[in-house]
């Protein structure tokens, strides 16, 4: 899956890594001949870099980033109540990871991009779906889960928002219960909260 570059960082060995718009981050080193990335060594360099879209292999293997901010969890859903826009996932959403929970029965999770790209579930398991990832979820007879919403990367702290104590921690009311689209992004097609 393709990530947009968000900033720049040094490690402790002074290689540089770049984050990216999922959470994750990916060394980006010059180390001719094997890897050409000299634009990485100077400050214009990687200003220009900003934006540009790097392969992430974590984001492949859905893994969450280890500074995913908890935002909020959903209802519990059956085979009858769970929303259209979670059955098939348009891939909207950006910045926002979804963790999926089996609490009943079994499931089917597809999601474009993922290796490996089905995965069955049972009862008690779990599986991070990617900001911005098309997938699908079929519900294999009776059986009853829950999302829990994640954000990609702690927002940046003002100066102003440090000294005031930060900011309110819940986002759930940026979330639509209908269709699971986030405020800003719209709501997914056929939704009935957009109707009203």
């Amino acid at each position: 899956m393709e990530r947009s570059i968000t900033g720049f960082q040094l490690d402790e060995a002074g290689d540089y890594v770049a984050r990216l718009d999922c959470g994750h981050r990916q060394h980006v080193r010059h180390r001719p001949p094997f890897e050409v990335r000299d634009w990485v060594l100077e400050e214009t360099g990687r200003t220009e870099r900003l934006g540009s879209l790097l392969e992430c292999p974590l984001c492949d293997r859905c893994e969450l980033p280890a500074d995913a901010r908890y935002e909020r969890r959903s209802p519990e859903w059956d085979e009858h109540s769970l929303p259209a826009g979670l059955r098939r996932g348009d891939g909207s959403g950006r910045g926002m990871w979804k963790v999926l929970t089996v609490h009943a029965g079994a499931v089917r999770l597809m999601i474009a991009g993922a290796k490996p790209a089905v995965s069955e579930l049972g009862p008690g398991d779990s599986h991070p779906v990617p900001p911005g990832a098309e997938h699908e979820v079929e519900l294999l007879g009776a059986a009853r889960v829950s999302l829990e919403f994640y954000s990609a990367a702690p927002p940046p702290v003002s100066d102003d928002r440090a000294a005031s104590g930060g900011e309110a921690a819940c986002w759930a009311h940026l979330v639509c219960e209908e269709c699971g689209g986030v405020e800003g992004d719209g709501h997914r097609p056929g939704c009935r909260a957009a109707e009203g």
